[in-house]
């Protein structure tokens, strides 16, 4: 358990579209299990980031967090996160603070740099050859090294998006423009140049990372808290958690603060959070192999058309570290995912082809969470995350800007 007890329990909505269904179908799912995470007392409600897959219908975060922000009242909501490279700060600053102008000072803006790398750009250590290990009770697996490989879809995205190959050089750059733009300390020839409605924005600045090399350095550096990701990369997280610890200077921040992601599906039984699992193998796969997220599939069509061998073995790293069960047996491994990794936070995300069943698995897990312990619900969240206001980027952060 972190110094603070129970982590409060956060939702990252990767808006899918399930097969049958549709994009729009997906955007209004998104606002409905927002109402009812608010309801049901999670902290935070994140959106990601992904273009040009068919299987995911955030494309367009920003426009999202403003449609969830305007149907709930008092979770916070952001982005998880915004890849600098394919936005510019000065947008990215203007665009946040329209949303805290809109909707308050609930408004979190994650920033993570250009995505996954080109193949035959340089590993950071985390991504060193291993066996898979069990840490405090926590299985961390061997790391996937997920490169960018020429005419993949991945690839096809940057290409659309502008990006060139120093974007994610212009990171540290990027985020002290958009930080003195909230703050409105940024001045070109001695004069301040203001951006409105940036300027002064109640904005919660976090930065994200997977594999504990930049991101994770400047977060620490800077005093920023630290979204690190065991779902989408369960191989680096404790490298990247302790990357930022170890970079860690008071800032923003006085001690360092680190949310940390995992994948769960939560039935009412065993059995049923088995069923509801079902084609998640099949759609990492799609991710993984460079096609692009396909539209999550029926339990049955996962079932009839099974993953082979080699394919399973690609996958089998997101497989293992999914948490699926009853409310009972999921929050026993979040607690051991808190412990292994000191996380301040827990930022869940779950996805099943059946919407209904989606939202009762975050229910149920709001439900056994806050039986636990204190720390679980919204109020927890608001009180833990941001009672100081330390973290948000338009306040007493002109100083820090470097």
């Amino acid at each position: 358990m972190s110094a603070a007890g129970r982590a409060p329990l956060s939702v990252l909505d990767l808006v899918p579209v399930t097969a049958g269904s549709s994009a729009a179908t997906a955007l209004h799912r998104t606002v409905d299990l927002a109402v009812a995470a608010e309801r049901a007392g999670y902290a935070r409600y994140w959106l990601a980031e992904h273009h040009l897959n068919p299987g995911v219908a955030g494309s367009a975060p920003t426009i999202v967090i403003g449609a969830v922000a305007a149907a709930t009242s008092a979770i916070r909501v952001g982005s998880a996160a915004t890849l600098v490279g394919n936005v510019r700060g000065l947008q990215i600053a203007e665009t946040f603070g329209t949303l805290a102008a809109l909707y308050g000072p609930r408004i979190d803006l994650g920033l993570g740099r250009s995505g996954a790398p080109a193949l035959g750009t340089p590993k950071p250590p985390s991504l060193a050859p291993r066996s898979d290990e069990v840490v405090d009770g926590l299985l961390v697996p061997a790391p996937f090294d997920f490169r960018i490989a020429p005419g993949s879809r991945f690839a096809l995205q940057g290409e659309l998006l502008g990006r060139v190959p120093g974007d994610v050089d212009r990171f540290e750059g990027e985020l002290d423009l958009v930080r003195a733009l909230f703050a409105g300390t940024w001045s070109r020839d001695g004069a301040v140049v203001e951006a409105p409605p940036a300027t002064g924005a109640a904005v919660e600045l976090w930065i994200h990372g997977s594999t504990g090399g930049e991101s994770a350095r400047v977060a620490g550096a800077l005093g920023l808290p630290y979204g690190a990701n065991y779902h989408t990369s369960p191989g680096t997280v404790l490298a990247s958690v302790q990357a930022y610890r170890d970079a860690f200077r008071p800032g923003v921040l006085e001690a360092p603060r680190v949310i940390v992601s995992a994948d769960v599906v939560v039935g009412r039984t065993e059995a049923e959070a088995a069923e509801l699992s079902l084609g998640y193998a099949e759609w990492v796969h799609s991710i993984r192999s460079g096609v692009g997220a396909i539209e999550y599939p029926t339990p049955s069509a996962a079932r009839a058309a099974p993953l082979a061998a080699a394919e399973a073995a690609s996958v089998a790293d997101r497989l293992a570290t999914r948490f699926v069960g009853d409310a009972t047996a999921v929050a026993d491994r979040l607690e051991v995912l808190q412990r292994a990794t000191g996380a301040d936070e827990l930022l869940v995300t779950t996805i099943t082809h059946d919407h209904d069943a989606r939202v009762r698995s975050y229910e149920l897990l709001a439900a056994e969470w806050a039986a636990r312990g204190a720390g679980g619900g919204a109020g927890a969240g608001a009180g833990t995350g941001t009672g100081t206001g330390a973290a948000r980027a338009g306040a007493g952060v002109g100083a820090g800007v470097r």
